[in-house]
């Protein structure tokens, strides 16, 4: 029982879904979504041409890295899943900081390096295109086209600094993290090593120059990069490893520390998106069912914001609350007493007013589309 994953190798979102299968280990055969069979087979029932996307050996189509590995977890018990509500939070806060929260470094130190990245990124696009007579063409469109979205996601010339120094202390601050343990949350990976590898793996973790700085700065986040792709646990540095997650509900403070840095540009972000997104919406009516696409900037559904007392704009994205979602809704299913911890934590490290940030619509994944409730 094979299951078909449509993906890219440097494709951000499909290195999520891969290691997903990899480490549970589930049977799959990897397609380019270059191949024929993505255009007549896949495209129809997914509704958008993005990766990653899974067929089942049933014949079933599902779209979205979080949709994929959601279809698992559901029909598996969950063993990625927490069972204690700090690390729930934590996990699901660690799955938005990879889709959402670290596109500016992936997107920076993939497009504005070029005397580093140019030629193999080249080859990565050219080879994502079927052989055609504009080959060349339309790999040059594509990547134009990414290289566009980086503006879009907020990196210019003027954001450029901050983005670097940002994520250095972030990178710095995630590698003494797994200097004591092989996972976020211990000896196993959770929901939210999944999501963070997507930009940590395809983009930093990968593209010349930031892998450089990856193995020479934070070799134990590049060793955590290599063993999220590896199906056995791969922690052979660590002495004494255990087999699951930290025990007692425990958070490591190094955790923690990491979580403070990401919360100077997240929370601002996901604010200023929240109120652009509303403000869009009290002017543009939707019905329960349409579609809530990624804007990407267009209609004028921008997030202004300030990070370090420089400003900053980027597009104002729906999907990011999809994800905020799954955090608020695992923080209100739990009890009084679990709400303080949480609240307690989060304050510390600067992230507690997520909780609260919301859209005044609610999101679902509906037949492989993000769509308002």
């Amino acid at each position: 029982m094979t299951h078909a994953l449509y993906a890219l190798p440097h494709s951000l979102y499909s290195g999520r879904v891969r290691a997903y299968l990899i480490k549970n280990n589930i049977p799959f055969q990897e397609f380019s979504c270059g191949v024929e069979s993505f255009k007549t087979e896949i495209l129809p029932l997914a509704k958008l041409a993005t990766i990653p996307a899974l067929r089942t050996p049933e014949g079933q189509v599902i779209r979205d890295g979080g949709a994929i590995i959601e279809y698992f977890e559901s029909a598996t018990g969950r063993p990625c899943q927490p069972l204690t509500p700090r690390q729930q939070i934590i996990s699901g806060l660690f799955d938005l900081i990879g889709a959402e929260g670290l596109l500016r470094p992936a997107m920076h130190y993939r497009w504005n390096f070029p005397e580093e990245n140019l030629s193999f990124l080249h080859y990565h696009f050219f080879h994502a295109q079927r052989v055609h007579p504009d080959r060349d063409a339309k790999t040059q469109y594509m990547m134009d086209k990414m290289r566009y979205a980086a503006t879009v996601f907020g990196v210019n010339d003027g954001s450029r600094n901050l983005v670097e120094t940002i994520y250095m202390e972030f990178l710095l601050a995630l590698d003494k993290h797994f200097e004591q343990y092989p996972y976020l949350l211990g000896w196993k990976p959770c929901i939210g090593d999944f999501g963070l590898l997507g930009p940590m793996f395809a983009h930093l973790g990968r593209d010349p120059k930031p892998l450089q700085i990856m193995q020479q700065q934070a070799p134990n986040v590049y060793r955590w990069v290599e063993r999220m792709n590896r199906s056995y646990q791969d922690a052979s540095e660590q002495y004494e490893a255990g087999s699951d997650f930290l025990a007692d509900d425990e958070i490591p403070n190094s955790l923690l520390c990491v979580l403070s840095i990401v919360a100077e540009d997240l929370v601002p972000e996901t604010q200023a998106a929240a109120e652009s997104i509303n403000s869009w919406l009290s002017e543009n009516p939707v019905s329960s069912g349409d579609r809530a696409s990624r804007y990407l900037g267009q209609n004028n559904c921008r997030a202004r914001f300030r990070v370090r007392e420089q400003a900053i704009e980027a597009g104002a994205q729906p999907y990011r609350f999809l994800q905020l979602q799954l955090v608020q809704d695992t923080h209100s299913a739990c009890n009084v007493a679990e709400r303080a911890s949480i609240d307690s934590m989060l304050t510390d490290c600067g992230l507690q007013s997520l909780l609260t940030t919301k859209l005044s619509r609610r999101l679902e994944q509906r037949d492989n589309l993000e769509v308002w409730v």
